[in-house]
């Protein structure tokens, strides 16, 4: 805000209360008790700090509320005096300002101190300068004053005059030098150094270096004061760097306050670009993280580290198990994020153990705590971490995959096992030499997997990795064996007959007749007993025909004994999971498992491993025989009636395809050796894997794009030499200074100045040029802020009564004031401010309308003002997320807009794309090597966040038509939009509705 502009504030006007007129006030002044004068000028000072200016006033509260001597009253007339108008509407002093000017040299004259140090801060507060300079004399014998309190604020008093008229007290630097050189109350220096400070810096210094060696003698407001000069003179070219150096160090390793410290550490940044000065700041803020409780405190601490390690990469890396005890001191979420993500840039060769042990402590910690939110949550954070540790220092994160594999049967934390078992596949990709120990691992935890989604991602590895036939041998014993006893379906109808006769089934009918294999082998491979425990002759069932019975059993007596007394359904679950799941109608996995099943025979039947040899076809005929026996009981089980749901088509399908490759796979090398089969056998060996590894590397791609926009710090060798006396200050490439740059951020400063036609382009026209009152509005939004600053204009040659602005809000919007009603001339002009607050990106609407009296008190006016919609683009910022944690959002949000597309205008569907990003805000999440070629069809990902933290996806599916002459759209699709919240789902879809809209017009 410029220095000359009013500084007005604004009070919450009590609605229930009427508000007194203007003779009400003049009475209750007039004749009312010192209560009632309190309660009318609270009332007055209410009304004029929104805007009212009450002229008319200013007499009577000389005359009969300036001679009270009541407490409160006198504390109201300084507010009073700060607002009221002091000119005239020719910029004149008004004749009344000198009774002000006695009333004032009266208090500055009074023996109670107080009375005398309140008047000195009030003076801090006026600009005019007829009314401060009768004042000075007296205000110079406050210097003098034998009280602190009365010195303290007489030095504030000098300085601000001094700072807004100068031509006051032209010697006032010189004064208050000489007050400092004696003064020995330390708020009082304090205050004295600050005028020196802003007035004669030199004279500031001076003091300053004299003072250094005992600056830890000065209390805390005194030493920051000191800092903040330190900090100013530190960015020039100055002979007592050193000294200020050592006067800081010797700050941070003083017993001096939390506040000291830290700004101490920040000016430390400014004196000095040493890796040691870096080090010692890092310490000092890591310290101050640690031992402060407020969540806050470490959040800004954490956030000037992260720009320290942005700024000076590799710098830190000696403090990145000290940055992790921040993590470990709090347990608020966004301590932890941030920790572990600036932890993870710093990892080198030199701390990789020591981070990996630190994951390592705490997964196994949140392991023993009780499942929540928060520690699902946190482990989650700790497995991406081992993820990216991993993906740097594969070796060193080893010991880390061992308990991660622990895991991923944890039922509590379905989330967690499906981030494992992704971040196994990648690694797996990457570090081909980790292939076979992961594998043997992944194969001992298989049975521990509960959940579907995680077998389907164990099983696609399985038949992907596991490129020993040795290791795909056993993978597929083990896939088989949790499948349970085959075929799937003759054995539940066997089982639930024995439940329902009351007879336990011990065992297998391996030894019986039926049409089983004849080799009798079990899923792993033994052969199965005669201990058995059931009966061998055949068994009728329900309907009287004979069970079918199978050569592959379950086990021996002694698990089925054990497992007898439990629940079936648990039993199953826990010893089969894979067929619970099947059973369940979560077919999906079947298919899923009929590919893995199908990869792995392929996989030791033609081994893509150097130097590997086929098994012997001995062997491999029965497991490939245990495989389409697995295949068509899956098949078999989806159209009975012992599933819930039948089986889809899809799924049938693929497992045909599988079956069909399996089959030829049997055949003899000269069939194999057709194309079409080639073909096939090659889709299932190498194409898959393949698409995989395109997947990984455009991840990677992005990865190190992004590396490179974060690493601002790096110019090219022929970059231009700035010489900061010649440099204009968006070229200036030394340090701001960081209390100057909050400052401004804090302002508006740090915005891009508007050009006049963008400033325009904001300007919004609520009522009608022909309406008797003109009104427009200009809107300024500042992030959770609307301003609007409405211009009213009478159009009539009447004066319009009781003219009253009233608005009302849609949406999660809240009117932080109403305005007052106003008196109108003919032609005249008035400006009304608005403040209205933003809570959410729900759809915000803002209507209202204009009240004023007619000729007669009985006759009203109302003009409808036109609707002021709040534009979602000003909260929503492009962002990224994983495809994993956009699946997670898109199942979980339940508010969802689907926008039909139909377009002519435009013809190339990637350029729609970009037209629909740069409307929406979003970003793209799907890699430029999927939306590559052109096919005549596009689907892509989009992602958005608020401001307030909401997050917003899209999903976007579109056809390209060939031009013809009917006028046919040529892109055609739709665009679902998915959020938690229904306002910022319909918002969106608003705006490509308007941007398609705009684009047909143009």
């Amino acid at each position: 805000m410029a220095e000359h502009l009013s500084a007005w504030s604004v009070v919450q006007q009590d609605d229930t209360r009427n508000t007194p007129s203007a003779q009400e006030l003049r009475t209750m002044f007039e004749k009312g008790s010192d209560d009632e004068k309190v309660l009318g000028l609270k009332a007055m000072l209410t009304l004029m700090l929104n805007g009212e200016p009450c002229p008319d006033m200013l007499m009577h509260i000389i005359r009969f509320v300036v001679p009270s001597k009541n407490k409160a009253l006198k504390k109201l007339l300084y507010i009073y005096w700060e607002v009221v108008p002091k000119l005239n509407d020719d910029g004149k002093m008004r004749q009344e300002m000198l009774l002000l000017c006695q009333h004032l040299m009266t208090d500055l004259r009074h023996p109670n101190e107080f009375i005398r140090g309140g008047t000195c801060r009030f003076l801090c507060k006026l600009r005019e300068a007829e009314i401060l300079e009768p004042l000075i004399p007296t205000l110079r014998t406050c210097l003098e004053h034998n009280h602190a309190y009365v010195r303290k604020n007489a030095i504030l008093a000098v300085m601000s005059i001094y700072k807004a008229h100068d031509f006051l007290i032209p010697d006032a630097p010189e004064v208050i030098a000489a007050l400092l050189a004696n003064e020995r109350h330390q708020t009082c220096q304090r205050n004295a150094f600050v005028m020196l400070m802003n007035a004669k810096p030199e004279t500031a210094i001076a003091f300053l270096v004299q003072n250094l060696p005992r600056i830890t003698e000065f209390n805390e407001l005194m030493q920051l004061a000191m800092i903040d000069m330190i900090r100013k003179d530190g960015q020039y070219t100055t002979p007592h760097k050193a000294a200020y150096l050592q006067c800081i160090i010797q700050l941070l390793n003083a017993s001096t306050t939390e506040a000291v410290k830290y700004e101490a550490a920040n000016t430390l940044l400014v004196l000095s670009s040493q890796p040691a000065t870096f080090q010692s700041a890092a310490a000092a803020y890591i310290s101050l993280a640690i031992k402060e409780a407020d969540n806050n405190v470490k959040l800004i601490v954490l956030s000037r580290l992260n720009e320290l390690c942005a700024k000076h990469p590799g710098v830190l890396d000696a403090y990145v198990m000290d940055i992790l005890r921040i993590s470990s001191s709090s347990p608020d979420m966004t301590v932890r994020r941030q920790c572990l993500e600036m932890t993870r840039g710093m990892i080198s060769s030199r701390n990789v153990e020591a981070f990996a042990s630190f994951l390592k402590r705490e997964l196994i910690k949140m392991g023993q705590e009780e499942p929540s939110d928060k520690t699902v949550a946190y482990r989650a954070m700790l497995i991406h971490a081992v993820h990216q540790c991993a993906l740097k220092y594969p070796d060193a994160a080893s010991s880390v995959i061992s308990v991660l594999m622990d895991c991923m049967g944890d039922q509590t934390a379905p989330s967690t096992a499906v981030d494992i078992i992704a971040f196994i596949r990648e690694i797996l990709e990457k570090f081909p030499q980790m292939r076979p120990d992961l594998m043997r691992r992944l194969t001992t935890g298989f049975r521990d997997m509960r959940t579907g989604r995680v077998f389907r991602g164990a099983l696609w590895i399985f038949g992907e990795y596991a490129e020993d036939p040795e290791i795909a041998e056993a993978a597929l014993k083990m896939i088989i064996s949790t499948v349970g006893e085959l075929p799937i379906v003759a054995s539940e109808l066997r089982e639930r007959q024995a439940e329902a006769d009351g007879v336990e089934d011990g065992g297998s009918a391996a030894n019986a007749g039926g049409g089983g294999l004849a080799s009798g082998k079990l899923a792993n491979g033994s052969t199965g007993g005669s201990g058995t425990g059931g009966s061998s002759h055949p068994r009728v069932l329900a309907d009287g025909t004979y069970a079918t019975q199978t050569a592959f059993s379950r086990g021996g007596s002694g698990a089925s004994g054990k497992a007898g007394s439990a629940p079936r359904a648990a039993r199953m679950a826990k010893q089969f999971p894979l067929r619970q799941l099947l059973l369940s109608g979560d077919f999906f996995v079947g298919a899923v498992l009929s590919s893995a099943l199908t990869k792995l025979v392929l996989h030791m039947q033609q081994p893509t491993l150097a130097g590997a040899s086929p098994l012997a076809p001995e062997v491999l005929h029965p497991l490939r025989t245990q495989a389409m026996l697995v295949m068509a009981s899956i098949v078999r089980l989806g159209q009975s009636d012992l599933v819930s749901s039948q089986i889809d088509e899809d799924s049938v399908d693929r497992i045909y395809t599988c079956l069909r490759v399996l089959s030829v796979a049997g055949l003899s090398p000269q069939v194999q050796q057709q194309p079409e089969n080639q073909a096939l056998l090659q889709i299932f060996l190498r194409d898959c894997h393949h698409s995989y590894a395109q997947v990984v590397e455009a991840q990677q791609k992005r990865v190190r794009e992004e590396l490179q926009h974060r690493q601002q710090t790096s110019q090219p060798e022929d970059r231009i030499i700035a010489f900061r006396q010649l440099q204009s200050k968006k070229t200036a490439a030394a340090a701001e200074d960081l209390l100057e740059q909050e400052l401004s951020r804090a302002t508006g400063g740090g915005d891009a100045a508007d050009a006049l036609v963008s400033n325009l382009n904001k300007v919004l026209q609520l009522t009608g040029f022909s309406d008797a009152v003109y009104a427009e509005a200009y809107v300024t939004v500042h992030q959770f802020d609307i301003l609007l600053d409405v211009l009213i204009v009478n159009q009539t040659a009447a004066t319009l009564q009781n003219l009253t602005l009233d608005f009302s809000v849609l949406g999660d919007l809240k009117l932080v004031e109403r305005p007052v009603p106003h008196t109108l001339g003919p032609h005249g002009v008035h400006s009304v401010k608005v403040n209205v607050k933003v809570a959410s990106t729900e759809t915000g609407v803002i209507f209202g309308n204009i009240v004023f009296d007619g000729k007669s008190a009985l006759e009203s006016h109302c003009i409808i003002l036109n609707d002021i919609h709040i534009d979602i683009m000003d909260y929503i910022k492009p962002a990224y997320c994983t495809e994993h944690q956009f699946r997670n959002m898109w199942t979980e949000f339940e508010w969802e807009n689907k926008v039909n597309v139909s377009t002519r205008s435009m013809t190339d569907l990637k350029a729609y794309l970009h037209h629909i990003m740069q409307a929406t805000n979003m970003a793209c999440l799907t890699p430029e090597r999927a939306l590559a070629g052109e096919c005549g069809f596009l689907a892509a990902n989009m992602y958005a966040k608020s401001i307030f933290g909401e997050d917003a996806l899209a999903n976007i599916c579109l056809e390209q038509r060939l031009p013809d002459t009917n006028n046919e759209p040529i892109i055609m699709g739709h665009i679902r939009i998915r959020s938690k919240t229904q306002g910022i789902a319909l918002s969106l879809g608003d705006k490509i509705t308007l941007s398609q809209k705009a684009s047909a017009t143009t």
